[in-house]
């Protein structure tokens, strides 16, 4: 069984920053593809960002140029690093990674509002 926790998600203002992060219990992290995936009130759950074993990275359009995904192997971990955020950015966000199953962590909450 894979567990997966996220963290780091908050209410900010237009503009500011965020940067997630998904820790990941598996011993074979560092060859597993990651995603970040989110999910708006009303709306489908969308991705948002790839990272491949060996870091490379996707994006939807909607974010590229303003988030960067990252993966630290030593730590486990997967970042998502979020900037110039705008109100349309609100959702949970969540981290899934594919070994057989999807397994998804609980999700962490980002609020973009004045």
């Amino acid at each position: 069984q894979v567990q997966l926790v996220e963290s780091g998600g908050g209410l900010v203002q237009p503009g500011g920053s965020l940067r997630l992060s998904c820790a990941v219990s598996t011993s074979i992290f560092r060859i597993l593809p990651m995603d970040w995936y989110r999910q708006a009130p009303g709306k489908q759950r969308e991705l948002v960002a790839r990272i491949s074993s060996g870091s490379l990275t996707n994006y939807a359009d909607s974010v590229k140029g303003r988030f960067t995904i990252s993966r630290d192997n030593a730590k486990n971990t997967v970042y998502l690093q979020m900037n110039s955020l705008k109100p349309d950015d609100t959702a949970v966000y969540y981290c899934k990674v594919t070994l057989g199953n999807d397994y998804w962590g609980q999700g962490t909450q980002v609020t973009v509002s004045s």
